[in-house]
């Protein structure tokens, strides 16, 4: 595909009623109007007839304010924010002087600070947009007014004009073709904007406009267009052109969409019938949505939680000071007089209560909004900087278009992806066929040394040189001159629609409408047929150096029912022959009973093509007599010209001569995958991520795809297809395909072998819609009822076995229904692989909003065209491929990168690293805010609830901003509990983020009463130390001063010492961070009480040097270490017992990393040999699957050219340039794959790794099943020593462990002893030299434990007393003593 230099269209969701309103304000009455639009009518060169229907104009506005608007609506939207709204609301409070006990600068700063940073980025945002929107809507069309050519702006185009296009230009409205400078009116467009398609596609104008080339005939024409209103649908227009007193039927044939280019056509004239939102690809766009985490919501609850909790505290203070003032208070009046306004203890506790308000508002302090962004942004960096997420080839960079949604990358459920361009390179090539009987192109020894590709240029000089083969025996059958081989190329070189144009002599370039027809054609070409020139009536081509020219008499053209195409010519030598290519599994039952035999050795070979994942093809030919041509040709010529139901009498037509046709063979065809799909997927799910396919491709193609990639594997327990074309039918699909998962799972223990091999069915899957004509009669009765209830939720979440489901666009049309809602639910999410065929883009958004809708996951959706851009503004999350297919799905993702697999790095590594950090940072924050907070509570208790503070205004202002900020920053920023490597080794590590298990309101809760013990001990052990204690000179030290600095002190030494126990991953930034913290405190502190600032602001600075007079004493030492030990020490017994007795995933893999570093030996390991001699094992094609046959037929989405090139039309194309990419990794891949998440994570006594690579280094799979399929429920036990005797590995382990990574570790066959204790995770078996040390300064809790208590006794010991502890790692210590 070519790509333009300039940044071609983009399109952002746009809702539509808010542009209409923008650009032409409409009010109500004309909204409605436009929103029951049944037909349009259209009348050409007439602006004043078509302006009374008020149509949208051609201007795009994706933009949200403008100069005017921008401060109140984005004031407006940031105070929709509770926390916003909450501090605004704190900062009127303390502009009262009778309730505020704190200056306003403390809240004020803040919130003003938060509110211009997030405006900012918001001005910035909105300021590309406008510049894109700018960009769109001045490209220039030249515009027919008054009968001449004027350059226009796309955005003063209108309803009713006629504009040209030139060659190379986008399309700019919804046009209907009037004319082109291709003969009969042809034109030639790319779609991959809007379907993803980089084929060419053919749009015709109708016969009666065609002529009007001229702009002068163009501007009398006034012809009125009446069609059908504004929709999503790309592949279908109805209506009817009125001219001249006769009307012309229209179809989507005739139309050009916004979003195409022109491509090989010199001009063409066109209509605009639907302009900006109302064109199709805008209709398909979806909306705007603003998305936020589940975090983000989850801290509006707790806001308005901890606001309500801020209450119930102020009304326990404000009820104390009134019981005081009235018991105590009113005894001091005499030389203590309330303040004026006050006049009664009822008043004095309302003015409390606010006044507390105000003081503990610090809860949730403003300054916790700031850090998150901050934290978010430095995670974005992280992604843009991964050099392991850079694609060199094409030179991109992953980037995060957003900040906002990087923790929500480690909680993703479900993955929708596209297909073309996004699982696989859309590059197509002959890889095996089939010839009378006889396979071609097998590997015969894959362990013996590779054959050599073949040389084409002696034998022909016409031959491709990028074309690719290496079984030379067909080259040789074809040298020989065997008549079925021939045969077999003759049909491919004569049945296609394939255009073809010769730039110099013997340099040919083909123009295909499928890259599949493409890569068959040039197959052809190299073995010796040529496919030359076409003309209406001929086809010239070379046979074996022969030029011959065939009478071409018809085409029977491909459509997705038939599935098949055929060609009927007449040879020199007068001889008529149908030469036909289609579906095996329509094309074998059209065959003349003889060919059974040769049919039974086919249906083999396709069955192993298939099983290869390769796209197949069954080739057959008749032989056609004078009278039987002519008989034919009559009934084919009635029904072309059939007013009513055409296609239809085509169809039958076509029916009745393609039948009793002889074999010739079959064609297979690779579409390579890109680099590491299938392991990508293989690890995601294992990461317990679901994967679902969404494409508008056919379903064949689709299916195959998921077998190359390993979505779909011959170990699923079924795989079943929908493929309904009403919605009784596909609800009894669905039915039975609910009730055929549940009889499977209850004969899984039991003869499994037998109905495994009963399920594969017809085509390799279980034909759901058997039946469904019989049934359809009966389903109006009693079994109706029945069908409108789906099984219970919690008894298809229970089904065992692996299943995958395939669904047809029309099928899936009916599901997304209302009330079929929940029956398709719980059907597919049983399934652990859902592929959706030929959908819409809209339907992409309505499947992913679905799932949103009841599953309540997170979901991630990516793709690479414009037709991807709804599902991708739909999802949790949106990725982008910046491939093939223009940069529209970048523009609108959130996330963007260059191939698949680094998504497997995306969500694992970042995404997980993310919600970890954010999780602890949040964690952390409101625990040291809570234990700076309560504290004024516990004080309001002995001050007479008078509202006065503990600490100054300076220390409270400058706390979250100064003494505890950047610690926690850095803990949020840098901090990991294991490497890069091992999170892609053990994808179980990713499930605590799904569950939401690291921060939720129960963690909350712990955090917060955590934060009030830590406020309990910190006021009152230096109160009742302080009491009675005295100074070195036997001055008393129990003054309001001294207990401030003492309370202080003992906070900042506390929280830091918390921050450094809860940081596992040390950097230089969080030593300095910390440290820095503390030098801070200390420093601010003795400045605020030194003589210069008394003597430069007296009224402000009371107590000079009292800072320094008590940090003297040794008594307030001792009790700040007794505080912060009271503190501390609880929290540090509870993790040591917590690591030892109930260690998380994380907690075991770190450990073992650890003793593997102490105790790695630098000795060979013989084992590792051994375990490659175990993995050599073929890396061919996958076993054989019975009588399965899947065939995906090489065919583009719509009908071809056939029509058009009998029609007598040139079919002139110019030259697309064909990518060759590396070939996809053809690997066996593992047995299965994990169950779903139903089984709660601490079921699983184990968790096995997953491969050991990174992108950019993906070692072939096949070799890594060891570790990834066999040994799930295994122990792994890790043996150091070089003399050490290893055990016999179990028989479904197959690995291939390099020799710089090998470990000496091997499955044990037997297991355990005893049942392993939940959640402990064995060593891994696959060892990466260097991937241990994390790169930075690594202090854990396992790391304190093993060098201050001997952990490898305490363990050895506890493993000898039946302790819980992990029975692998306490062998492994007692080896290592």
């Amino acid at each position: 595909m070519t790509v333009l230099k300039d940044i071609p269209e983009k399109w952002f969701p746009v809702v539509l009623s808010l542009q209409r309103q923008k650009k032409k304000g409409l009010d109500g009455v004309q909204s409605k109007k436009r929103r029951t639009e049944e037909e349009r009518r259209v009348r050409a060169n007439d602006r004043e007839y078509n302006e009374k229907f008020q149509y949208a104009s051609n201007c795009i506005m994706t933009s949200k304010y403008n100069i005017v608007t921008f401060l109140p609506i984005n004031l407006f939207e940031q105070f929709q924010e509770v926390a916003n709204t909450y501090f605004l609301f704190l900062l009127i409070l303390q502009l009262i002087p009778q309730i505020s006990s704190l200056s306003w600068f403390t809240t004020i700063v803040p919130l003003a600070l938060v509110l211009s940073i997030t405006a900012v980025k918001d001005a910035t945002d909105d300021y590309f947009r406008h510049k894109s929107d700018n960009q769109v809507n001045n490209r220039q069309s030249q515009v027919l007014i008054c009968g001449s050519l004027q350059n226009e702006k796309w955005m003063n185009v209108r309803v009713g004009d006629i504009i040209k296009l030139e060659n190379n230009q986008f399309v700019a409205a919804d046009l209907l073709l009037l004319s082109s400078s291709e003969p009969h009116g042809l034109c030639y467009i790319e779609t991959a904007e809007l379907d993803g398609e980089t084929n060419m596609k053919v749009r015709q104008s109708v016969s009666v406009t065609s002529e009007l080339g001229d702009p002068n005939n163009l501007a009398s024409f006034n012809g009125e267009v009446v069609c059908e209103p504004p929709n999503n649908k790309l592949d279908r227009f109805c209506g009817t052109l009125y001219w001249r007193d006769k009307k012309y039927s229209l179809t989507n044939q005739n139309m050009l969409l916004r979003g195409c280019v022109l491509r090989n056509t010199e001009a063409c004239f066109g209509l605009v019938i639907f302009a900006g939102p109302d064109t199709k690809l805008m209709q398909n766009s979806g909306r705007t949505k603003f998305k936020r985490t589940s975090i983000d919501r989850l801290m509006n609850t707790l806001v308005l939680w901890i606001f309500g909790f801020l209450v119930c505290m102020g009304v326990i203070l404000s009820v104390g000071n009134a019981v005081w003032e009235r018991e105590v208070g009113s005894l001091f009046q005499s030389y203590l007089p309330w303040d004026p306004p006050v006049d009664n203890f009822l008043f004095s506790a309302f003015l409390s209560f606010w006044s507390y308000v105000i003081i503990l508002n610090t809860v949730v302090p403003i300054s916790l909004y700031v850090s998150v962004e901050v934290i978010r942004l430095g995670h974005s960096y992280f992604i843009n900087w991964d050099q392991q997420m850079f694609c060199s080839q094409c030179n991109t960079a992953a980037e995060a278009r957003t900040t906002t949604l990087n923790e929500e990358l480690g909680q993703v459920e479900y993955v929708f992806s596209d297909k073309t361009g996004t699982l696989t390179q859309n590059i197509m090539s002959f890889n095996k066929c089939s010839i009378n009987g006889q396979t071609y192109g097998e590997v015969t020894d894959p362990l013996g040394p590779q054959p050599k590709r073949l040389d084409f240029t002696p034998f022909n000089p016409l031959a491709d040189p990028d074309f690719c083969f290496y079984d030379d025996t067909l080259l040789e059958s074809v040298k020989v001159g065997d008549s079925h081989t021939h045969e077999f190329f003759r049909l491919l070189s004569l049945c296609h629609t394939v255009m073809s144009e010769e730039k110099s002599e013997g340099e040919l370039v083909y123009k295909a409408q499928s890259p599949d027809e493409g890569a068959l054609v040039t197959a052809a070409r190299n073995f010796g047929f040529v496919f030359r020139s076409r003309t209406p009536g001929t086809i010239t081509t070379t046979e074996m150096g022969r030029t011959v020219i065939y009478t071409l008499l018809a085409i029977l053209d491909f459509n997705n029912i038939r599935k098949r195409m055929s060609v009927i010519v007449r040879n020199p030598e007068g001889k008529i022959r149908l030469y036909c290519k289609g579906a095996d599994t329509v094309l074998l039952e059209r065959l003349h009973p003889c060919n059974q035999e040769l049919m039974n050795f086919t249906s083999d070979h396709l069955n192993e093509y298939a099983a290869d994942g390769l796209r197949t093809l069954a080739l057959a030919y008749r032989d056609l007599s004078e009278d039987e041509w002519e008989v034919w040709s009559e009934s084919h010529r009635c029904a072309d010209s059939a007013t009513n139901c055409r296609e239809e009498l085509l169809s039958a037509v076509y029916e009745q001569i393609e039948q009793e046709m002889m074999l010739l063979g079959a064609t297979a065809i690779e579409d390579k995958l890109q680099e590491g799909v299938p392991e990508t997927i293989a690890v995601l799910s294992l990461a317990n991520i679901k994967i679902w396919v969404l494409t508008g491709d056919k379903q064949e193609t689709a299916v195959n795809i998921g077998y190359s990639c390993k979505m779909l594997t011959d170990d699923m327990t079924e795989v079943f297809i929908i493929s309904g074309h009403t919605v009784q039918s596909v609800r009894q699909e669905l039915r039975r395909a609910r009730e055929r998962m549940i009889e499977l799972s209850r004969t899984t223990d039991g003869g499994k072998e037998g109905w495994r091999e009963a399920c594969f069915m017809s085509n390799g899957f279980r034909e759901s819609q058997e039946g469904v004509g019989t049934g359809g009669g009966g389903g109006g009765g009693g079994g109706g009822k029945q069908l409108q209830c789906p099984p219970p939720s919690n008894l298809m979440d229970n089904v065992p076995g692996e299943f995958g489901l395939v669904i047809n666009g029309h099928s899936l049309a009916h599901a997304l229904e209302a009330d079929m809602e929940m029956e398709f639910v719980s059907t597919v999410c049983t399934c652990k692989a859902v592929i959706c065929c030929r959908v819409t883009p809209l339907q992409k958004a309505q499947v992913v909003e679905l799932i949103k809708k009841h599953k309540k996951a997170v979901t991630l959706a990516i793709g690479d065209g414009a037709n991807d851009v709804s599902m991708i503004k739909s999802a949790h999350i949106g990725v982008g491929i910046s491939g093939q297919e223009g940069i529209q799905a970048v523009l609108a993702s959130d996330y963007s990168f260059s191939q698949f697999r680094f998504l497997q790095r995306l969500l694992l590594v970042h995404g997980r690293w993310s919600y970890l950090r954010m999780c602890r940072f949040l964690c952390y924050f409101f625990y040291k805010n809570f234990a700076f907070t309560m504290v004024h509570f516990w004080f309001g208790f002995f001050c007479g609830f008078s509202a006065q503070t503990v600490y100054d205004q300076y220390f409270i202002t400058l706390y979250n901003i100064v003494y505890t900020s950047l610690p926690v920053l850095a803990m949020g920023i840098f901090d990991q509990d294991v490497p890069d490597l091992r999170s892609l080794e053990y994808p179980k590590l990713y499930e605590p983020g799904q569950l939401n298990l690291l921060f939720n309101k129960r963690e909350f809760f712990i955090c917060i009463a955590q934060g009030i013990y830590t406020s309990v001990v910190l006021f009152f052990i230096p109160y009742a130390t302080l009491t009675d204690a005295t100074q070195s000179t036997g001055e008393p030290l129990a003054d309001y001063q001294t207990f401030a600095v003492t309370t202080a002190t003992a906070l900042v030494i506390v929280v830091s010492v918390q921050i450094a126990l809860d940081t596992g991953f040390w950097t230089v930034f969080n030593l300095v961070f910390v440290l820095g913290s503390l030098g801070s405190f200390f420093s601010i502190m003795f400045a605020l009480h030194s003589q210069t600032l008394f003597r430069i602001f007296p009224n402000q600075f009371h107590f000079i040097g009292h800072a320094q007079s008590t940090l003297l004493q040794p008594v307030v030492w001792l009790t700040i270490a007794l505080a912060t030990a009271i503190c501390i020490v609880p929290v540090l017994a509870f993790r040591f017992l917590k690591l030892d007795l109930k260690p998380q995933l994380s907690d075991t893999v770190r450990y073992t990393q650890l003793v593997r570093q102490k105790k790695r030996k630098p000795v060979g390991r013989s084992i590792g040999g051994t375990q490659r001699s175990m993995g050599s094992v073929s890396e061919g094609r996958l076993g054989a699957r019975g009588s399965s046959r899947r065939s995906g037929y090489a065919f583009a989405h719509q009908e071809g050219f056939g029509e058009l090139i009998t029609s007598g039309k040139n079919m002139r194309l110019s030259s697309l340039a064909l990518a060759t990419f590396a070939s996809r990794h053809s690997s066996s891949w593992i047995d299965t794959l994990r169950r779903k998440k139903h089984t709660p994570p601490s079921a699983s006594g184990e968790c096995s790794p997953a491969p050991s690579y990174v992108s950019g280094s993906v070692p072939p799979l096949s070799h890594s099943s060891s570790v990834l399929g066999g040994s799930q429920d295994t122990p792994i036990e890790e043996e150091t020593g070089p003399t050490q005797k290893t055990q016999t590995a179990s028989s479904t382990q197959s690995s291939s462990i390099s020799a710089a990574a090998a470990a000496s570790e091997t499955v044990s066959p037997q297991g355990p002893a005893h049942t392993p204790n939940p959640g402990v995770l064995p060593p891994t078996a696959v060892k990466s030299h260097g991937a241990d040390s994390p790169g930075g300064w690594m202090l854990t809790l396992g790391t304190v434990q093993e060098a201050l208590f001997g952990w490898k006794g305490l363990t050895a010991r506890a493993a000898a007393s039946n302790s819980p502890a992990p029975p692998s790692v306490a062998k492994e210590t007692r080896q290592i003593e």
